[in-house]
């Protein structure tokens, strides 16, 4: 179980992480929040920046998610790479005897 465990749990992470973001509505205003900026009554924050790029990002509003952080393209080619590594490392590991 521990095994199975440390094996996926990044990938996990990072594919929980990015449905969370694509399914959340970046131009709502009243939803909660855990950001600290926007508890001491910040309006702008890098994260919640960040976060609301890649929400326009994936409903194609790519207008909206450069405005909002322009780190938000990079960083999800970025996550999607590393789920694509993780994936092809751990399915390496599976089968040591092939030819890849």
């Amino acid at each position: 179980m521990k095994r199975y465990f440390f094996k996926y749990f990044e990938i996990t992470i990072w594919i929980v992480a990015l449905c969370c973001l694509a399914f959340t509505n970046p131009a709502e205003q009243g939803h909660y929040s855990l950001c600290p900026f926007n508890r001491f009554g910040f309006s702008w924050c890098p994260g919640c920046g960040l976060g609301h790029s890649i929400a326009y990002l994936f409903r194609g509003d790519f207008a909206n998610s450069f405005k909002a952080h322009w780190l938000g393209m990079p960083v999800v080619a970025v996550l999607l790479f590393r789920i694509y590594t993780l994936i092809r490392f751990n399915n390496r590991l599976a089968d040591p005897f092939s030819n890849r």
